[in-house]
């Protein structure tokens, strides 16, 4: 299985600089153990715990392989295409890119969902795609996969 590292530990608090109330970029990821096979990653960031479904922080997808230790850095730009040639789809904040927690306040604790993906293709996805297209694009391409999940609670 695909060993996530990030800026928090699984199922602890994020900071504060990777949400809506800090500078809202991404944390860097670092993914571990991905198979030799790997062709590229892609990343679903979402919070199942929102009032009325799902919601998806960030889509982020051919991410090159080169060895079995991928790092996403920190705060990529709010691009469609990335210089390293990863793509990002729409999240539901209606934007390309991430954009981090954001509960509504006195709502509790939400939980968010880093789901990595090793893949054993480079994905042909053009346009700005949501989730369910991503979902679908990658199911048949799974070789491993993997989760951090990050807490986050506005007050």
């Amino acid at each position: 299985m695909l060993k996530i590292l990030t800026e928090f530990d699984h199922n602890d608090f994020i900071p504060t600089k990777y949400t809506c109330d800090g500078d809202n970029i991404n944390p860097q990821i670092v993914v571990m153990n991905v198979p030799k096979s790997t062709k590229s990653l892609a990343i679903i960031c979402d919070d199942p715990d929102a009032p009325f479904k799902t919601f998806v922080h960030w889509l982020i997808w051919n991410i090159p392989v080169k060895n079995s230790t991928v790092i996403i850095e920190e705060g990529l730009p709010k691009l469609y295409t990335l210089p390293n040639g990863s793509k990002q789809g729409i999240n539901d904040f209606k934007k390309i890119g991430y954009d981090g927690p954001c509960p509504p306040k006195n709502h509790g604790i939400h939980h968010y969902f880093f789901k990595v993906y090793a893949l054993y293709t480079i994905l042909t996805l053009d346009g700005k795609i949501n989730k369910d297209t991503l979902e679908k694009s990658i199911e048949k391409h799974i070789i491993d996969q993997g989760v951090i999940i990050g807490l986050y609670q506005r007050k």
